[in-house]
């Protein structure tokens, strides 16, 4: 017989804990869509930072190689300005760090910059709530395992996720390890595919009880013409 009492208080236990503000996502998407016009896959840049800005995002981290388009960074700068929170990139070697630092300069950002393995810096910071990582990036999905999320949950996003194609790449297999749940994930054909998912850790406290309403955004790839409808 199933105890019904104790699986609910489980799922509560594992309750995402971020508060979704569609106001702020849509400010958020706005200024990156100014910002971003010039700029190869910018639908992407406008997406993720809508959700980052959206969900409230206090610690905003991404992987950066040297050559990477950089919309999507531009667009989660926008992001922790809209949140007032910490947006970190971790880039490699000095190289990258010069390459990134100068690119982002011209377009008013400076992000805070972090050289080094990223799967060690993930788990060196605390509370992160928003990670970006890059598909084709070696070791990525041990970077997604390896991240020390905050309390109130985390949304993780795979860029380039297309390119996993024969993968054998599960969201279940990389964050679930008893401290941390799947809550949901979804990929969107959107740029060169984006892989999300929703992470609920166990612990901390909320000022909703737990409970988060369901809220949906609309998002238009501007290259394609699809619309995506989100459930949040």
């Amino acid at each position: 017989m199933v105890n019904y009492k104790a699986k609910h208080n489980l799922n509560r236990e594992y309750e995402m804990k971020l508060v979704w503000s569609p106001e702020t996502a849509s400010k958020a998407y706005i200024d990156t869509v100014k910002s971003c016009e010039l700029f190869q896959e910018s639908s992407v840049a406008e997406l993720i930072s809508a959700m980052a800005a959206g969900w409230n995002a206090k610690l905003i981290v991404e992987t950066w190689l040297q050559g990477g388009i950089l919309a999507a960074s531009i667009g989660l700068a926008i992001a922790s300005r809209h949140t007032g929170g910490r947006h970190v990139c971790i880039v490699p070697d000095e190289l990258s760090r010069s390459e990134y630092e100068e690119a982002m300069g011209e377009a008013g950002m400076s992000p805070e910059i972090i050289v080094g393995e990223a799967e060690e810096v993930v788990e060196g910071l605390s509370g992160i709530d928003f990670l970006v990582v890059d598909s084709r990036q070696r070791d990525f999905a041990r970077v997604l395992r390896l991240t020390n999320l905050s309390s109130r949950g985390a949304v993780l996003v795979c860029k380039n996720a297309s390119s996993r194609d024969g993968s054998s790449f599960k969201w279940k297999n990389v964050v679930e390890d008893g401290s941390r749940r799947l809550v949901r994930s979804v990929f969107l054909p959107v740029g060169k595919g984006l892989d999300i998912a929703h992470v609920a850790t166990s612990g901390g406290s909320s000022g909703n009880s737990g409970k988060v309403e369901s809220r949906w955004i609309k998002h238009v790839d501007r290259q394609s013409g699809e619309e995506h409808v989100i459930r949040k």
